[in-house]
């Protein structure tokens, strides 16, 4: 692996430097670095041109869809959409076809990721056997390879002596549990938020206490019993209030927030347009404004995509026949610039905060998430953030097209990411403005 040298760089969007990466470790940094000086070797010399660089990205929620459902993603698609979205490690959800629910299953998508070399793939093992949600899973065994978390995704565990048991072998292994917050009894038929827009629009209600009363359930849970807990997709202004009392008693808990609940509201769906279904679903702008304040004051403590692709057999149906779910991945970084950088409510110092550096903490990985410095691994992603791009669907490098973004212009994009120094992905409409020279 040769020498890398990124000129002009700012990093966190501060004072340019010049950085140098040696077999896969940030070398040196330093305004006055000069890469002719450099010895042995040749230098790949990488010309920023003043562009924002932050640790790479890390998203604790992403569908994959291998094995099972490879007509619509594969760990080597889904791969590909992390790179260009700047990420460098993904989880993918247990709701696969077979459930992962072994640890030789996990051991295999952990092996295909690796294989494929373009962003770290990390199995999420299934709470429950099947999803069924009566059985544990082979919590302990799974915890001994690959596997950080364990979730039940798509499904709640809602029986509470299961969800007890969960707590229980999860603290005893120290993995985190992430939970799906939503009692089905109050959901059933339901496929827009409860509140005028479906009221309006004849569409089943989904209430924001069946996400809440299995989030204030699980809190309780693990104050009582232990453990790490983690709400997955909080979606609503009551669920904010109780993370906020979790946490003011020093429960152990976390929580994501994804892109589409920071952005887009229920009034979207006046066009019954499947490609707005997801779960939860899209709440109103109170909902949304409370999210985002969580999200600042540490609250909610990460940004995960949810990144759920779907074909379009299963998207271009009645609204309610639409299986919900949306793409997150290659639009999240330019979302969350735009709610909190671009208006001015946060830097991008707190990009990096929650959307790498604290789902990495959460997650305990040891190479993902760090500080641009010296001696740390070289997993980084270069942000533009004056070069201004439109969605399309179809040009996007995920298998599946179901963005709900589709012409939607954003400001923001990703210019380069890069796995142990190995350049993952490069912007085409860029390659002119970066400038390739070797020395010796």
């Amino acid at each position: 692996m040769g020498k890398i040298g990124i000129a002009n760089v700012r990093p966190y969007g501060e004072d340019e430097v010049q950085l140098l990466i040696d077999d896969g470790v940030i070398a040196a940094i330093g305004k006055d670095l000069n890469f002719d000086e450099i010895e042995g070797e040749s230098v790949e010399v990488i010309d920023a041109g003043g562009k924002v660089l932050l640790p790479g990205l890390v998203d604790m929620h992403v569908h994959l869809r291998e094995p099972g459902r490879e007509d619509t993603e594969t760990i080597a698609t889904g791969s590909e959409a992390a790179a260009k979205g700047g990420f460098t490690a993904v989880f993918t959800m247990a709701n696969t076809s077979p459930v992962i629910d072994q640890p030789f299953l996990a051991d295999a998508v952990w092996e295909k990721g690796q294989a494929y070399g373009k962003c770290d793939v990390y199995p999420v093992g299934a709470i429950t056997q099947n999803l069924e949600g009566t059985q544990l899973s082979e919590i302990g065994l799974m915890s001994q390879g690959h596997v950080r978390m364990f979730s039940d995704d798509g499904k709640c565990v809602n029986d509470p002596q299961v969800m007890r048991r969960a707590v229980e072998y999860a603290k005893a292994y120290d993995v985190l549990l992430a939970q799906h917050a939503e009692d089905h009894r109050m959901t059933e038929d339901a496929v827009a938020h409860e509140g005028e827009t479906a009221a309006r629009l004849g569409l089943g209600g989904w209430p924001r206490v069946a996400e809440e009363s299995v989030v204030a359930r699980d809190v309780i849970m693990t104050r009582d019993y232990g453990g790490r807990l983690h709400i997955c997709h909080a979606s609503t202004e009551g669920t904010v209030e109780l993370l906020r009392w979790a946490k003011a008693q020093g429960i152990g808990v976390s929580a994501e927030a994804t892109p589409h609940h920071l952005l887009l509201t229920d009034e979207k769906l006046e066009s019954y347009d499947g490609v707005y279904r997801v779960n939860p679903p899209l709440r109103e702008q109170r909902d949304t404004i409370a999210l985002r304040d969580a999200l600042l004051d540490g609250t909610i403590d990460v940004v995960a995509t949810d990144h759920a692709p779907h074909g379009s057999e299963d998207k271009c149906v009645e609204f309610e026949h639409a299986k919900p779910g949306m793409l997150g991945l290659e639009t999240s970084l330019p979302i969350i610039a735009q709610v909190f950088v671009e208006s001015g409510l946060a830097d991008w110092r707190f990009v990096a905060k929650v959307m790498s550096e604290r789902p990495a903490e959460i997650l305990r990985l040891k190479d993902q998430g760090r500080p641009i410095a010296e001696g740390e691994p070289a997993n980084l992603v270069l942000v533009d953030p004056g070069a201004a791009w439109t969605v399309e669907g179809a040009k996007l490098r995920s298998k599946a097209s179901n963005t709900p973004y589709e012409g939607t212009e954003f400001a923001t994009s990703i210019a380069l990411t890069m796995l142990r120094g190995t350049v993952t992905y490069r912007a085409e409409d860029t390659a002119a403005e970066t400038t390739i020279t070797s020395t010796k």
